[in-house]
């Protein structure tokens, strides 16, 4: 910017007198300090559009990366659902069978074998069939089956010694 030192406004400020006069000397003053301070706003005001842009730009640019990574990521999880879909389709059709060297190698990583799919597919079928029978419950309550499920807690509540439903709280 322009360097004014003292020594340099005194002499600006004589020849303002000199030519200007004493009597127009205030109303230009005064004008020229709201032309200065008008040129000191409109230079505030395009400093901070430029760091706005500059900002917005930073922001699409980010903006940019984060999408196209959550679409990397996204494609990279579809990629590996649909090969573990694949993987679980195919052993539940029984269309692959695993060696018995790798069997034992992915059940200790949490893998199971078709084998014992199809048991615990059984198992479950004939339990669920013996829960849901098409037993009258009339039935149920001459010859003393289970006609509803207790929950653990009330069953305890049920069957404990001295919890009567009949007893009076004074509380």
């Amino acid at each position: 910017m322009i360097d004014l030192g003292l020594s340099k406004l005194a002499i600006i400020g004589v020849v303002a007198l000199i030519v200007i006069g004493p009597e127009k000397l205030p109303k230009v003053a005064r004008m020229a300090g709201t032309l200065y301070g008008r040129a000191q706003r409109y230079l505030h005001d395009v400093k901070s559009e430029v760091s706005r842009e500059i900002e917005l730009d930073e922001l699409r640019n980010l903006h940019k990366e984060v999408h196209d990574s959550a679409h990397s990521f996204k494609s990279e999880v579809e990629q590996s659902m649909s090969s573990h879909v694949d993987e679980v389709e195919a052993l539940w059709d029984g269309r692959e069978h695993l060696p018995s060297s790798s069997s034992s190698s992915h059940a200790s990583h949490g893998f199971v074998s078709t084998a014992d799919i199809e048991r615990k597919a059984r198992d479950f079928r004939r339990k669920k069939l013996v829960r849901t029978s098409a037993v009258p419950s009339w039935y149920k309550h001459r010859h003393g089956g289970k006609t509803h499920v207790l929950s653990g807690a009330a069953r305890v509540r049920k069957f404990r010694p001295g919890s009567s439903k009949s007893k009076t709280s004074f509380f």
